[in-house]
């Protein structure tokens, strides 16, 4: 059949509808467009629809085939349908489709159609245009990296005309949604037992098989979900950065034999998919030049946002994800390149040399990448407390860590101990107080104080590794300087104080001036 079939515009889908006589295109037939006209035909039923064939969409629709299902695909630009039937969908169970209404129109009932599009004004407008096709009960999830706050807003608006809307973070990268990635739904719960045989048979599993892939909650606490498993994200690749730095500015270590450190602590606690592929992309010779891969890389971070809205939103909640927020910001400095090469012929630095034992001091950035990674995560998981309690959600957190441990990016041994620390304390407060924890910093701390405080004196820059030790050390300090703070606020705003030696939740104003009056601000915390 032509692929031209389908189109469409208003008038075509509303002579369509007249044929049939129903208010929705049967999933028995279709109309192809033959003469200027419609002439009905037979097609190929399929399980759920993909929009948007980039590279995450095409590894999920591939992953999907695998598992047995029939699946249906559209993109925007249809020469990409074209070039997936032709290629790697070739002999599988997938077939195309050239309009949204084609889609539509090859899908079983309840409808299963997932987007793999573009965060933002994309999305509404492939809602906008699937809205009319679809039926009450049919189901669209979104699994991009949309903000939660839009997917909230998706939720209900389609609630309204009976679509059951889901928010689902994907996460995995290429191999990942091929193989099996971490899938994170949420939103319209009356969706889930449509989805999660899809989803489940899709998703990454664990050694005992159980799948990374859970209902997370209402709304968009899925996508939030996601968002903060990318902040960690974040965090984890900039303290692994600054790791790589120490080794190579301050000890002189070459890439290749990084490489081969990298891998030995692959095999112990710090076990994960991202110090995997450290030590591959450290052995990696580029073809052109002969150097190692990554000196050919310009030191220019991007970023797409996930990362940033975390720091956000954490601002919002005040959450004190202090080395999340210095991973973005990292991002943010390495992208300023030329101001910086200016910078460096302006701006002096300390005049030293690592003198100690490379070999102890590269255990001890071992250690020191463990406790700060402890205390990344610890952060994201506060941040999730706090969002639960504001949004109204009902979070799991030994669950979340189950669904971090195969398929995503951050996928590393030691979430089996998050998952344990919540199974034995659900309302924990912070992770570092879990005795595994909590034992683990204290035993690295020593090595942890020694690299931050060598990387100041050699003038490497560590900023996630220094925030984390700050956060680790205001966190498990009684008194912090705040009461200066206070003192200060009140003094030129009049925004009152506590007192220690009065109850939490009483307020106190000092005429510190003997010029002012009695009145005092209402607002305390905002």
């Amino acid at each position: 059949m032509s692929k031209t079939s389908v189109d469409s515009d208003d008038e075509l889908l509303a002579q369509a509808r007249n044929v049939l006589g129903t208010s929705s295109i049967r999933e028995t037939e279709r109309f192809a467009v033959r003469d200027g006209g419609l002439s009905p035909c037979r097609v190929e039923i399929a399980d759920i629809g993909v929009i948007g064939l980039a590279v995450m969409g095409e590894n999920l629709v591939l992953n999907m085939a695998s598992r047995g299902y029939t699946v249906a695909v559209y993109n925007r630009t249809t020469a990409k349908v074209d070039a997936f039937l032709a290629g790697r969908a070739a002999d599988k169970t997938i077939v195309g489709a050239w309009s949204a209404a084609e889609l539509v129109s090859k899908l079983s009932k309840p409808r299963r159609v997932m987007l793999m599009v573009q965060a933002g004004r994309a999305v509404d407008r492939v809602i906008e245009t699937l809205v009319p096709l679809l039926d009450p009960g049919d189901v669209l999830i979104d699994g991009g990296n949309s903000n939660y706050q839009d997917t909230t807003r998706r939720t209900r608006a389609l609630a309204d005309c009976g679509i059951l809307y889901v928010g689902t973070g994907v996460s995995g990268g290429e191999e990942g949604a091929l193989l099996g990635p971490s899938i994170m739904p949420g939103g319209n719960a009356d969706a889930w037992p449509v989805l999660e045989p899809v989803f489940k048979a899709i998703a990454a599993k664990v050694d005992d098989g159980t799948p990374c892939c859970e209902w997370i909650g209402p709304g968009g606490a899925g996508h939030y979900v996601k968002m903060v498993h990318n902040g960690i994200e974040y965090g984890d690749m900039q303290m692994i950065a600054e790791a790589y730095a120490l080794m190579r500015e301050g000890l002189g270590i070459e890439p290749q034999a990084q490489s081969e450190i990298f891998k030995q602590w692959n095999e112990g606690e710090l076990d994960s998919y991202l110090i995997e592929i450290t030590g591959d992309i450290l052995a990696k010779i580029d073809d052109e030049t002969g150097q190692p891969m990554v000196d050919v890389i310009l030191d220019a971070a991007g970023q797409k946002g996930t990362g940033k809205w975390t720091g956000i939103d954490a601002l919002q909640l005040g959450a004190p994800v202090t080395a999340i927020t210095e991973a973005v910001f990292s991002r943010a400095l390495s992208f300023l390149k030329d101001e910086r090469l200016a910078a460096a012929s302006v701006l002096q630095g300390p005049d030293a040399s690592f003198t100690g034992d490379p070999d102890a001091f590269v255990a001890d950035i071992r250690q020191a990448l463990y406790a700060a990674k402890i205390c990344s995560y610890a952060q994201g998981y506060q941040l999730l407390s706090r969002a639960a309690g504001e949004y109204g959600w009902e979070l799991n957190y030994g669950d979340i860590a189950l669904l971090w441990r195969g398929g995503c990016i951050i996928r590393a041994q030691f979430l089996g101990r998050i998952k344990e620390a919540f199974d034995a304390e659900p309302t924990l407060a912070n992770l570092l107080l879990a005795p595994y924890f909590s034992a683990a910093l204290a035993q690295t701390q020593a090595s942890w104080r020694n690299v931050v405080a060598t990387a100041a004196t050699l003038g490497i820059p560590v900023p996630t590794f220094a925030s984390a030790l700050a956060y680790y050390d205001g966190y498990r300090s009684a008194r912090l300087p705040a009461n200066l703070l206070q003192a200060q606020r009140d003094y030129f705003g009049a925004h009152t104080y506590e007192r220690t030696d009065k109850p939490r939740g009483m307020f106190f104003h000092t005429n510190w001036t003997g010029r002012g009056g009695t009145t005092a601000a209402t607002a305390y915390n905002v």
